[in-house]
């Protein structure tokens, strides 16, 4: 079991890791009210970007509270009730990031083809969203009930004692690692969110060829769900784990984070294929840009690492 300052600190990091992002989206939904495309959508579009700006800003309001509580209440101690505290906003801080999502691919989706199918898109985000970051929760949270139990009775009885002090302080090491991972490939993937949704309601996207369009928004998609496993931990982390340090934890992390890098390398190929199609108006060219690209980012990934890993393995 984790000692509570452990448990603390990762809650305070986690909840670092979504405030960044949100902060970034907030500032780009600001913006987008004063983009010429803005002024060209339906009403109940602007209405419901206008919704979506509430509720990341509700979302902000949410994942600053713990510090504010930490300060104030707790005078900066370690204590487990800033830890619930902390839990707790998380948890629902993520709510209005789903619904916020969900409208934006609506607004997108809508521009591009019609309400049907942003309505369609909208929902599809939010429910992906929702399935990430508490279904999956929820149901793994059942799961693991009994062996989190045995964990904290475990660590109650072995309190004060030293034996196996090295692994625990290795493996806090271990999710600190791959939670701080998150959180660098987390603002970047969330800021271009951001200006994918803004770049929509410009008017230099009207005038872009069809398949450009489609790329951007499929782009987009893949951006969206980089994002979602990258703050997969954190939810699960907090709801299944209550805070703990496991090592099912720490491989599940370590799997989402190299998950997350397909769709990352992939959505920014695409948009790389829309912008130098825009500048060369050349299909080959763009093209050509987009897979050297990919190559280039699933290269330094997951090539030049499997390689490594091989022959680590070979050598031992």
């Amino acid at each position: 079991m984790a000692k509570i300052k452990d448990k603390v600190k990762n809650a305070l990091d986690e909840a670092r890791m979504l405030v960044l992002g949100a902060q970034v989206l907030v500032g780009f939904q600001f913006r987008s009210v004063f983009e010429q495309g803005f002024d060209k959508l339906p009403l109940p579009s602007q209405l419901l970007k206008l919704l979506g700006l509430g509720l990341m800003l509700v979302a902000v309001a949410l994942i600053i509270s713990p510090a504010a509580y930490h300060r104030l209440v707790e005078r900066g101690e370690d204590t487990h009730e800033i830890h619930r505290y902390t839990s707790r906003l998380m948890t629902w801080a993520l709510l209005p990031f789903c619904f916020g999502l969900g409208i934006d691919f609506y607004v997108a989706a809508q521009k591009v083809f019609d309400w049907k199918v942003g309505a369609a898109a909208g929902l599809f985000g939010m429910l992906l969203a929702a399935s990430f970051w508490y279904g999956l929760e929820f149901y793994m949270r059942r799961e693991r009930a009994g062996e989190i139990k045995a964990l904290k009775e475990e660590s109650e009885m072995s309190e004060g004692k030293d034996e196996g002090q090295d692994e625990k302080e290795k493996l806090n090491n271990k999710i600190q690692h791959v939670l701080t991972e998150c959180r660098v490939v987390l603002p970047g993937s969330q800021a271009l969110l951001g200006f994918q949704f803004i770049s929509v309601l410009t008017e230099s996207f009207d005038k872009l060829p069809a398949l450009s369009k489609y790329i951007h928004l499929a782009s987009l998609g893949l951006n969206a769900l980089t994002i979602v496993l990258l703050i997969t931990p954190a939810a699960y982390h907090r709801l299944v784990e209550r805070g703990e340090e496991t090592e099912h934890f720490h491989r599940f992390a370590s799997k989402i984070l190299v998950a997350a890098l397909v769709p990352l390398a992939l959505g920014l190929a695409g948009d790389v294929y829309v912008v130098v199609q825009k500048v060369s108006d050349s299909q080959l060219v763009s093209v050509v840009s987009a897979l050297v690209l990919l190559a280039i980012f699933w290269e330094l990934w997951f090539g030049l690492t499997l390689y490594r890993r091989t022959q680590r393995q070979y050598a031992d």
